[in-house]
């Protein structure tokens, strides 16, 4: 079993360049933990493939693997051109309406009713990836009228953000909707949901989950910042998605949005991802900018949970190697004697439970005695994410009998996962976490661990036990 030399997660996103047995293989090899799968680009044949072709590898490398399926969410475009693309100038006049015959330089067909009913007066709509913007001059049920301000080329089927609206559509689209069923059917751990603008979003597609994997709430959209809390409190993850963001948003305004998204993300304890454009570079050039360098390591710096690679592993001609460059970054600013100190300036006051308390305790043991690691025992994962919300010292080795917990706790900050028995006893629990953490390389004989797990044994979310071992001496 590989095991990390550090704490932050990687994700890598398959496709072309990477989809295959021996693509998936080397890209664990180099550092990835969880593998995303983009339905943007996926159908069910594919994403059955996938799924099993991870499987397969996660049997064979013994160790869990985490399995993230990413929902495409309601895809908003223009319609065609005559001429396939047109030129708009500054301060022309340019209509969008639910026409669907071919456009021109003076309309083209926007259909999507829901849009003109949420817009108003001096609103934005951006085309194509914030390339093309536009002003609405006025609207109705039926057309839109706008003033270019940034003009440019346009060409057929671009996307579409209307950064000042909060849209009545739902998160899950109807393609979202059957690519849900199918993932969930595969037993797939974690479904990221785009297009997030209300906690409802949120809660309605947990209601459709229903447990049986974690659901990532994608925050792209300016409107879910208005309740970044209350959809961080109803996720049980987050993903910072900085490419829409970045569309909607003035660009200057999402580092300090990225920031707060992960303090507000570490404070509930929940993990946290960081994602779009992170060695955007790599796609073509076996090395990063140093820009990009330096944008990883700020992430990481922060205390994020994960960092995900996009293109990077999913086409580029460097995938192998752009995973492998996020790992070594990774082990080099956690190697800096400021980072510990960088996340200990924001560590969270423990909420006042017996759970929570334990898990601070176990913190204070290691910070202040030789400890080689924290092994938790857990059955949910939530004892796990506790661990990992102190973001201690030292590794944590959480053990569960659950494969699924196993599974989504990949993606926690610092947890080194392994499938293990419930404790029959006490003198049990620490023989086997003794045993397990020096068999896993966390400890040496005569090293101390911290074990912590619930009494009775097995019972979900009931930590109130805690143990300073000497291995080998237990």
């Amino acid at each position: 079993m590989q095991r990390r030399q550090r704490k932050v997660k990687i994700l890598a996103t398959l496709g072309p360049a990477s989809d295959t047995a021996e693509g998936i293989e080397a890209l664990f090899e180099a550092g990835a933990d969880v593998f995303r799968i983009n339905m943007s680009h996926t159908d069910h044949d594919k994403l059955t493939e996938l799924h099993g072709l991870l499987r397969a590898m996660e049997a064979r490398q013994n160790r869990p693997v985490a399995i993230l399926v990413d929902l495409q969410g309601p895809k908003l475009r223009i319609g065609k051109f005559t001429d396939g693309e047109i030129r708009l100038a500054k301060g022309a006049h340019f209509r969008l309406d639910l026409d669907k015959t071919p456009g021109d330089e003076a309309r083209v067909c926007l259909p999507h009713p829901e849009i003109y009913e949420g817009l108003s007066l001096g609103h934005t709509l951006l085309l194509d990836d914030g390339r093309i913007r536009l002003t609405v001059t006025g609207h109705s049920k039926d057309h839109i009228d706008t003033e270019v301000v940034v003009g440019g080329k346009l060409s057929n089927k671009k996307g579409v953000n209307v950064p000042d609206t909060t849209l009545p559509l739902e998160a899950l689209s109807d393609k979202d909707r059957a690519d849900l069923d199918r993932a969930l059917e595969l037993g797939v751990d974690w479904i990221a949901l785009s297009f997030v603008q209300r906690p409802l979003d949120v809660a309605e597609t947990k209601k459709i989950v229903a447990g049986r994997a974690g659901v990532m709430a994608k925050i792209e959209k300016p409107a879910a910042l208005d309740y970044m809390y209350e959809i961080i409190e109803l996720s049980d993850a987050i993903m910072v998605a900085r490419g829409d963001l970045g569309v909607e948003l003035p660009v200057e305004e999402v580092p300090p949005w990225q920031k707060r998204i992960i303090r507000a993300s570490r404070r509930a304890g929940k993990p946290v991802v960081v994602a779009t454009q992170m060695l955007e570079s790599m796609i073509n050039s076996p090395v990063p900018t140093r820009a990009e360098v330096s944008d990883v390591s700020n992430a990481i710096y922060d205390g994020a949970d994960a960092l995900m690679l996009s293109a990077e592993s999913a086409a580029g001609s460097y995938t192998v190697e752009a995973v492998a460059m996020m790992n070594r970054i990774a082990e080099t600013v956690e190697e800096d004697p400021s980072y510990q100190s960088l996340l200990d300036m924001q560590r969270t006051e423990p909420e006042p439970t017996t759970a929570d308390a334990m898990m601070t305790a176990a913190h204070a043991v290691t910070d202040t005695i030789r400890v080689a690691s924290i092994v938790c025992y857990t059955n949910s994962g939530s004892t796990g994410l506790r661990a990992a919300r102190e973001r201690p010292t030292v590794p944590i080795l959480a053990f569960t009998p659950v494969q699924e917990t196993a599974r989504r706790l990949c993606l926690a900050w610092g947890v080194h996962c392994v499938l293990t028995e419930d404790a029959t006893g006490f003198s049990d629990m620490v023989s086997r976490a003794c045993a397990i953490a020096q068999r896993e390389g966390f400890a040496r004989e005569g090293e101390r661990i911290v074990v912590t797990a619930g009494h009775p044994f097995g019972t979900p979310g009931a930590t109130n036990m805690m143990r300073i071992a000497f291995v080998g001496r237990d």
